[in-house]
């Protein structure tokens, strides 16, 4: 199961925020750079980089981070927030992501999701569901809607999706542990899929479960932030 650190951005900056909510947030490094080096160093090998700016924009505002630790790790960096256009997807890929992260995009615009997928080839994108008692929420959570998570994935892996990580918002930032009987069912329905755990993530006991019920990967963010597991740690952990 491969460990992906997860770097939130708000004016450049790397942040946390507590179940999406732009007033519970917490500074952690002026230098998201220091930062994903931390990671590199420790041997992780992938990113989850999140413009919070831009999700909140409904464009891409931080890509010059992008651009900076594209260029000065060797990262593999997946990229999302605020990425509305064909043009904002062009960005991504041109700052040096190696995937683009869609979200509520997928589910309140399928139209042009499908577009880019035939576009840009469908292993280019890692598509997120935040989920709500198994149904897709979006617009940052605020929303739930009458979608189906198992439809929503179904639907997409039929167009070609590889790769999705799913967050349960009632967990997520709160490091109360993750939503393992979601991800055993999604897994259980979907065994092909390189499905990744994200929300929640609290210990390293965690991370063994996620790894034990067959998780591809696990988004870590506050976490590590916190010293609830240590950069140490999870060197052994991947090991």
């Amino acid at each position: 199961m491969q460990i992906i650190p997860a770097i939130d951005i708000i004016d450049g900056k790397c942040v946390r925020l507590t179940q999406g909510d732009y007033d519970q947030k917490k500074i952690y490094n002026e230098h998201p750079l220091e930062v994903a080096k931390e990671f590199e160093e420790a041997g992780l090998q992938r990113l989850h980089l999140v413009d919070l700016d831009g999700a909140k924009a409904g464009s891409v505002k931080n890509w010059k981070v992008l651009e900076t630790i594209a260029a000065k790790t060797s990262l593999m960096i997946d990229f999302g927030g605020g990425i509305k256009k064909e043009e904002d997807v062009k960005i991504v890929f041109n700052s040096g992501a190696v995937l683009a992260t869609i979200g509520s995009l997928a589910v309140k615009n399928e139209f042009e999701f499908v577009k880019w997928l035939l576009t840009f080839g469908a292993d280019k994108f890692l598509l997120g569901a935040d989920v709500k008692e198994e149904k897709i929420a979006v617009s940052g959570w605020l929303e739930t809607t009458d979608v189906w998570i198992y439809d929503f994935m179904q639907k997409y892996i039929g167009h070609g999706v590889q790769q999705i990580f799913c967050t349960d918002v009632s967990k997520d930032g709160k490091l109360e542990g993750p939503s393992i009987h979601l991800y055993k069912n999604i897994i259980t329905k979907f065994p092909k899929l390189h499905f990744i755990a994200s929300g929640g993530v609290s210990s390293l006991k965690d991370l063994e479960e996620l790894k034990e019920i067959g998780c591809s990967g696990a988004i870590v963010g506050k976490a590590i932030y916190e010293n609830r597991i240590s950069l140490t740690d999870l060197k052994k952990f991947i090991l």
